[in-house]
């Protein structure tokens, strides 16, 4: 993984909400996908529509804007490269028609009537350079557009990234972590494809059409009035086929999607499987879905592979009908034999840019679906923008105050009314309360994730607001409950919480933290490689290493969430000693689900439905006999039940 942006710059991983909304997609759950299965020809299943086709395009084209030359030189390349293909034909029925006339004159007795083979030379050597002609033109044509789609991709791409970087923590909480990914990389590869391959076969298969129409035209407006009949005829035989197939495609989509969501599931929760015996009913379920996929799948296959030869039946009936009315244009030397041949080869290869290009609609109409899925994360709303003159504290000491503060994560649910605390350097503030009280949120409103409604707060009297984002968030060290754990070594991993952390210091922070030891005991040490889920070590041991990495940062103020609930006893012990006396020096809020580990805070915090309830230290809540010691006794009277 690639390390956060500057401006996102966190001494651990981004914080879990508490709030209480569901998560919401960008307009509905994401089709399953179609997987690698492979469709008769010409189809690709029912492609997603775009809901404001016109506009999209529109706002795709913008990307190609910058390039105009190079696509005049791709259009000018097309049209040469096809028309030197289609004139093709017309030239090698010219042999052809040669070759006949040299042996009707020697079988007619004519003397010194021969087959002229010279002249068949000139015309076969013609019609190579042809070919070679059209074959470079295209070349050419196939690398000036890779380069103006990977370019222009590679603007979109870029932009997408950069506005992920500045929108709101409130926008991942709210979207589908997956669906936000399959915007980044499954759709911005169909626009990739589409723009670097797609075009220019759309481009060719328009001026193919043309070409060719305008070629038989010149040889028989007869014969060619003769083969654009039948398309009708093919056009209604594949429509209807096409109809009947993609309602099996759908059905087909919608079991695949459920195959893979079972498979996911029973993969994901194995061992559960295993414990509770269910391997046979999960093997029952799987049985199930995938008979009804092969069903689908089946007939889908089997109605769409049918498009092929029926077209191949209607256009043979046009092949039959036009050699006949060639044959006869030729005994009444109407036209020649070898513009019959020609004929036939233009009337063969007519179908072909059709059906391309029908194809080529259907992924268009797919690629702008893609393309305003991209668009959507485009036009998300950002985060408020930099201050132009922004504060800097050079040697922050930790003094935060909230003054009369009011935040909700919607208009219509206002979590915070009017918030008011105050935290002096070196004290340690426990947060406390039911689930969704808002603690988290309090945390995120201090680092700056989500804006204040109203009020504001300070760090050492400086507003919040009159800071960068990154350099408030560097003030901060977080260890949470959630570890995060970036794929390579493990001092690489320790070392993400302080630029240019030298190995004495990484060590220092490991020992510190009681992670030297179980390090050490790895095979390769500190140069350990941590997979993808660094599941190649337990999860005790990950929170040591996030514990490591805030002590390595070592910043003014430090947040912990239930930072040693994955540790054994022994072992917390010996870690809270190490944070107590990091917390000693600096401003340190713990936000805390076992209220045991708190009991020496400086103030403790109880919140309920985002408001502060009660303040006080733990013997004077428990004096109280409120909200915090109810919390507090349920917890040991659950123990001794």
């Amino acid at each position: 993984m690639s390390k956060m942006n500057k401006d996102n710059n966190m001494n651990s991983e981004n914080m879990p909400m508490d709030k209480n909304e569901p998560m919401k997609g960008f307009g509905g759950p994401k089709k399953p996908e179609m997987g690698g299965m492979r469709m008769g020809p010409g189809m690709r299943g029912p492609a997603e529509k775009a809901k404001d086709f016109k506009g999209t395009l529109r706002r795709l084209i913008q990307y190609l804007k910058p390039f105009k030359v190079s696509l005049v030189i791709v259009v000018i390349m097309s049209v040469l490269g096809t028309t030197s293909a289609i004139v093709g034909p017309k030239i090698l029925g010219n042999a052809t028609t040669e070759m006949f006339r040299g042996l009707m004159l020697k079988m007619q007795g004519v003397p010194g009537a021969a087959i002229d083979f010279d002249k068949i030379a000139v015309i076969m050597a013609w019609l190579i350079g042809l070919y070679l002609i059209s074959s470079v033109f295209t070349y050419v044509n196939m690398y000036i557009m890779a380069a103006v789609a990977q370019r222009s991709v590679y603007n979109m791409r870029k932009e997408l990234n950069d506005k992920l970087q500045r929108l709101p923590l409130k926008f991942f909480d709210d979207k589908a972590h997956g669906d936000v990914l399959s915007r980044v990389t499954n759709d911005m590869d169909n626009i990739s494809s589409t723009m670097q391959q797609s075009l220019t076969q759309l481009i060719s298969s328009i001026i193919t059409m043309l070409g060719i129409i305008i070629m038989m035209l010149t040889i028989s407006p007869w014969m060619t009035l003769i083969t654009l009949v039948t398309l009708p005829l093919s056009a209604f035989a594949t429509k209807f086929i096409a109809t009947k197939s993609q309602k099996q495609f759908k059905i087909q989509q919608k079991t695949l999607g459920q195959l893979n969501g079972h498979v996911e599931e029973m993969y994901t929760g194995h061992k559960i499987v295993k414990a509770y015996g269910k391997e046979e009913d999960s093997i029952k379920e799987f049985d199930q879905i995938n008979e009804e996929l092969y069903e689908a799948g089946w007939k889908a296959q089997f109605i769409s592979g049918i498009i092929m030869p029926a077209m191949g039946f209607i256009n043979n009936i046009g092949y039959v009908i036009v050699t006949v009315a060639g044959s006869i244009f030729v005994t009444k030397g109407t036209i020649a034999i070898g513009d019959v041949q020609a004929f036939i080869q233009y009337s063969r290869q007519f179908t072909q840019p059709i059906a391309q290009t029908a194809n080529i609609a259907n992924v268009i109409q797919s690629t702008i679906a893609s393309a305003e899925r991209v668009f959507e994360i485009l036009d998300e709303k950002e985060e408020i923008k930099e201050v132009e003159n922004p504060v800097k504290l050079e040697n922050p000491r930790g003094d935060v105050t909230v003054e009369h503060v009011s935040f909700g994560y919607s208009e219509n649910n206002i979590l915070m009314k009017d918030m008011t605390l105050d935290v002096k350097q070196g004290s340690t503030i426990a947060i406390v309360g039911p689930t969704g009280a808002g603690k988290t949120t309090l945390v995120n409103l201090l680092m700056r994730f989500y804006e204040v409604n109203g009020g504001r707060i300070t760090i050492d009297g400086v507003n919040i607001n009159d800071m960068r984002r990154g350099d408030l968030r560097s003030i901060f060290g977080m260890v949470l409950q959630d570890t995060w754990l970036f794929n390579g070594t493990i001092r690489d991993n320790i070392a993400y919480g302080l630029e240019n952390a030298t190995d004495e210091q990484i060590i220092e922070a490991a020992k510190a933290a009681h992670a030297d030891h179980f390090i050490r005991t790895l095979p390769d040490g500190y140069d350990t490689v941590l997979n993808e889920e660094a599941s190649n070590i337990s999860q005790g041991q990950k929170q040591l290493l996030t514990i490591a990495r805030a002590i390595l940062a070592n910043p003014a103020v430090l947040i912990l969430d239930e930072a040693t609930s994955s540790v054994d006893t022994r072992t917390e012990a010996y870690i809270q000693h190490a944070m107590l006396e990091m917390m000693k020096v600096r401003t340190s809020f713990v936000i805390a689900h076992r209220l045991s580990t708190i009991r020496d805070a400086d103030t403790i915090l109880v919140m309920n439905e985002g408001d502060i309830i009660e303040t006080g230290n733990h013997e004077e809540l428990m004096q109280k006999n409120g909200f915090y010691a109810e919390l507090y006794n349920s917890q040991f009277m659950g123990r001794e039940i």
